[in-house]
């Protein structure tokens, strides 16, 4: 097979990266800029999508030019921030207001009210999700009802997730349509339905012709507009960042499991071709849909992961680089009895608690910064125990756990994964999995592979983490963490 080239854009929470990849998966280039987040009031978290489209435009553009034009890419991918919502003009293709991101808690007291109603049953059992503020839908009914700007636009009116904005601006308003990953995460499609569902747009009071169509994640997705890129270039791939992060990590068995440690952590297990109702308050969500087959996975979602790290580097001064924080958890030989619950965007799965905020305990003088620090960092771990516990008692215990994200650079952290959660933990020695997914979909919607389980091809080679201390000391720790929540819940 000749080596063709696949450019992925990877739109994240904090910014923005076009990616060059050759069709064995071997990165060849990446260009990247930071994106401004706002936060206009606590709670609330909000991005800029003209600022989104300009740095991503001008990102591909220096991939594409590297690549030695447009006609030597094959096919675009994209993956994407989940959950955060844009409106803007179906004619200029121009934001109408700022977006609202998927850590946004403005839709708190809404979701509480349908709650109230006993709504989240019917909610829970048509889409796999929990009335949350998390999910798209109530974010699109609040921007109806709080933004003039938006109901003014009228019949010109369109929504999307970041990759339907997106690729409504790469093919100049030709195609506005969204892939059923990123769909099942707005809360208004069915698990079993091909389209929006009209009882659930009618929750919210959002006209359904303001919304995308609903497409694979794999296949003719569009062309882009000649003038962007000096000719055209075909998007063949599009999935949601932690649908096709487990792509890119090969969880397409049922029971393969992968958890992505980004600005949140999220834990997908592949459950195959029908879609697993939760007890435990874990979500059920598209993984991809190639051909208008679906497959399905099962989620837990954690809000703060890397961007606790962020928030103790830039706002807190705790720690001058990410790498620092490696450094000073090893720099103690235990948590000095501290352990931060990082609820600083509410509670996520199992506890689903949007009022929750974050707390630091069991600090003394005996304490420095370094306790802190390694408390951060283990409450990863603690977290994602949480979500082991949860995921067993739906049946799908994890065996062994695939890692991808940029927090997973952190040996300390990784090692203390496989310690609290007791099982090994594989990390490639290629871990942003998720753009690799992206490319993928790509390769398979052009035609270049097959299928995605050869398109699997393109991973690389993975590095594996054992347990390494003793059950009465995970025990203790486990202890510790869980006193912590308990705690903060019963606040």
């Amino acid at each position: 097979m000749a080596l063709q080239q696949v450019l992925v854009i990877d739109e994240g929470t904090t910014s923005t990266r076009a990616m060059l990849f050759d069709t064995i998966g071997k990165l060849k280039g990446s260009q990247q800029e930071e994106l401004e987040q706002f936060y206009p009031e606590p709670g609330l978290v909000e991005h800029d999508a003209s600022e989104i489209w300009d740095k991503t435009l001008r990102c591909c553009r220096k991939m594409v030019e590297q690549a030695g034009g447009a006609d030597k890419i094959a096919a675009i991918g994209i993956t994407n921030q989940r959950e955060t919502i844009v409106a803007w003009d179906k004619r200029t293709g121009e934001p109408l207001c700022k977006a609202i991101v998927w850590q946004d808690r403005r839709t708190a007291d809404k979701c509480d009210a349908l709650k109230a109603d006993g709504l989240e049953k019917t909610v829970q059992s048509k889409t796999g999700l929990l009335l949350d503020p998390y999910f798209s839908g109530s974010k699109i009914g609040w921007m109806l009802e709080n933004w003039p700007e938006v109901t003014k636009a009228g019949d010109n009116l369109a929504f999307g997730t970041i990759e339907s904005y997106l690729i409504y601006r790469l093919t100049n308003g030709k195609k506005h349509i969204t892939d059923a990953s990123n769909a099942s995460r707005t809360m208004l499609m069915t698990l079993d339905g091909q389209e929006w569902d009209d009882e659930l747009l009618a929750l919210f009071d959002i006209p359904r012709s303001a919304l995308p169509n609903i497409v694979d994640c794999a296949g003719d997705l569009g062309t882009t507009d000649t003038a962007l890129f000096g000719g055209p270039i075909r998007i063949s791939g599009s999935a949601g960042d932690q649908q096709a992060a487990t792509i890119g990590q090969a969880c397409l068995q049922v029971g393969q499991t992968k958890a992505t440690f980004g600005t949140g952590a999220f834990i997908l297990t592949n459950s195959g071709d029908k879609p697993q109702k939760s007890n435990h308050r874990l979500l059920t969500t598209v993984l991809f849909q190639i051909d208008g087959k679906r497959t399905f996975a099962l989620e837990g979602s954690v809000f703060v992961a890397g961007s606790l790290m962020q928030w103790l580097r830039d706002d807190i001064g705790l720690i001058k680089f990410a790498g620092e924080s490696e450094e000073l958890a090893r720099s103690v030989p235990d948590n000095g009895g501290v352990y931060l619950v990082p609820a600083l965007s509410g509670l996520g799965a199992p506890h689903w608690r949007a009022d929750a905020t974050a707390t630091i305990s069991g600090l003394s003088f005996a304490n420095k910064k370094a306790h802190i620090v390694r408390a951060a960092l283990e409450a990863m771990a603690y977290q994602c125990h949480d979500l082991k516990t949860a995921f067993a008692g739906d049946g799908v215990d994890w065996q062994s756990l695939r890692i991808d994200g940029g927090m997973v650079a952190n040996d300390w952290m990784v090692q203390d994964l496989a310690n609290m959660l007791d099982i090994n933990v594989d990390r490639p020695e290629f871990f942003e999995t998720t753009a690799l997914g992206a490319a993928m979909l790509a390769t398979v919607g052009a035609g270049i592979y097959e299928s995605l389980e050869e398109a699997s091809s393109m991973i690389s080679t993975v590095e594996n983490f054992q347990p390494s201390i003793e059950a009465n000391e995970r025990i203790s720790r486990l202890t510790g963490w869980q006193y912590a929540v308990d705690r903060l819940l019963s606040n």
